[in-house]
């Protein structure tokens, strides 16, 4: 992973605080600084959303430090941020069903805990930026393709709701307190240590469980919902350009996608020849809260964070299929 080298700055001077790190785009950022040298890689979970496991491999590296601590405590926000140079905010309760289904704690993590993290960035005289995990639920339900930064519709579940707070926050404290801060807009992520546990597990690694086991997976609607599914190593050199991006791109957000959407048949059946299986999908209603079709516009990216995707989604969901099965 990450042969690709998505920076020019001797990363051997540099601390990162990884919020989340457990988690799966956390991890996969902890990968990427701890190969490039990074001086110190210090991770701010609680895990009870990501996995230790995670983590294991890092453990024996010196630069490597793990805190374990809740965002929803603004004292532990701090000392996570205390001597670091940049921070990636991962640490989040993900997915619209456990949204609907619990809107309390999703408020209380994504939004207090997101609050807590901008206050302790406001006092921080180390952190040079904070990047942050937005989210393409924020376009509701604009009909708009693809989707542009300054269109958005209606929150659809209070998932969208919070992620929309979260940049209403990072506008309204850049312009109160000249803090710097840079909020990714993620479209579908999918790669290697993304897990199919859970009640609230995406779609792509239940449908590799599914081919693994041999099972019929459930598709939520007729399966021609289409998405922007997004390889991790695009996001993580998303979140590398935007820690060193110009002052331009200061406190704005950006789509960070493949700018192509793909039906979720189309996907299953993709994933389905990969393993060479003949199981069939069954057909569920539609889920409350997701939006029928997503397509992001990656232009803004470009142009400001240098971004360009080194992955398609067949190339992805290829490598995703072999760490999955192997």
């Amino acid at each position: 992973m990450y042969e690709n080298n998505y920076h020019h700055q001797d990363l051997s001077q540099l601390s990162f605080l990884i919020t989340g790190g457990g988690g799966f785009i956390g991890s996969n950022l902890v990968e990427y600084l701890l190969k490039y040298k990074a001086k110190k890689v210090r991770v701010l979970d609680d895990f009870s959303n990501g996995h230790r496991y995670n983590l294991t491999e890092f453990h024996a590296n010196p630069a490597f430090e793990l805190m374990e601590g809740d965002i929803r405590d603004l004292e532990t926000c701090k000392d996570a941020m205390n001597g670091m140079d940049y921070v990636s905010h991962q640490a989040a309760l993900g997915s619209v069903p456990r949204s609907i289904n619990d809107p309390a704690l999703t408020n209380a993590v994504n939004i207090s805990g997101f609050l807590n993290m901008m206050v302790a960035l406001k006092d921080s005289t180390t952190v040079k930026r904070m990047i942050y995990a937005a989210s393409s639920s924020t376009y509701g339900d604009s009909p708009t393709l693809p989707k542009v930064e300054d269109t958005i519709g209606n929150p659809l579940s209070p998932y969208a709701v919070t992620k929309l707070v979260n940049e209403l926050y990072a506008n309204v404290f850049g312009i109160t307190y000249d803090t710097d801060v840079i909020g990714l807009r993620y479209f579908n992520v999918f790669g290697p240590k993304q897990s199919p546990d859970g009640a609230y597990a995406a779609v792509i690694p239940l449908f590799m469980q599914s081919l693994k086991d041999e099972a019929s997976p459930k598709i939520n609607g007729d399966g021609e919902q289409t998405r922007d599914f997004t390889y991790i190593d695009n996001v993580v050199q998303a979140n590398v350009k935007g820690f060193f991006a110009s002052k331009e791109a200061k406190n704005q957000v950006f789509n960070v996608a493949c700018g192509e959407r793909i039906t979720i048949n189309y996907l299953w059946e993709s994933l389905k020849a990969a393993a060479n299986s003949k199981v069939d999908p069954i057909y569920g209603p539609n889920r409350q809260g997701d939006v029928r079709d997503s397509l992001a516009n990656i232009d803004k990216a470009k142009s400001l964070l240098g971004y360009e995707p080194q992955f398609t989604v067949r190339e992805g969901l290829k490598i995703t299929w072999g760490s999955f099965s192997s």
